[in-house]
């Protein structure tokens, strides 16, 4: 697994409550030089120049590296917590032997989460209901 270019560009869903959760402890340790946050469930947020669809960055975590490779899943997750420093925390991620397992466990948390909407979110309110892919008031 090669070291990706920094800063690592990692798309959020802001408006999911476990994402959330993650990116706010993840923001308070990221150097902003080292890893960039940008929050797909903005109105602001535009997909297009980026070739990718709002759908697919909301399925699975996305991350772009500087030169403009794409990471994805346990990838994503993996480099953006190096890049903020705390990697050691995920780093069983990055285990050949175990990557398999991750994998799987990733994608049933991909399955998983359009389900969790009733979680509070930390801001507070409930965004997660109003954005959320897979939830029947979705406005996206």
């Amino acid at each position: 697994m090669k070291t990706p270019d920094l800063p690592l560009t990692l798309y959020v869903d802001m408006a999911c409550p476990l994402c959330a959760r993650e990116i706010h402890w993840l923001r308070r340790h990221a150097d902003p030089a080292r890893l960039v946050l940008v929050d797909i469930s903005s109105e602001a947020f535009d997909p297009a120049p980026l070739g990718r669809s709002l759908e697919a960055l909301q399925q699975c975590l996305h991350a772009r590296s500087a030169r403009g490779e794409w990471l994805t899943g346990i990838d994503a997750t993996l480099w953006s917590w190096r890049a903020a420093g705390v990697g050691g925390w995920v780093a069983p991620l990055g285990w050949r032997p175990l990557r398999p397992v991750f994998r799987l466990v990733y994608r049933l948390f991909t399955l998983a989460r359009p389900h969790l909407a009733w979680l509070p979110h930390p801001d507070g309110g409930r965004r997660c209901k109003e954005v959320c892919p897979g939830d029947e008031r979705g406005r996206r």
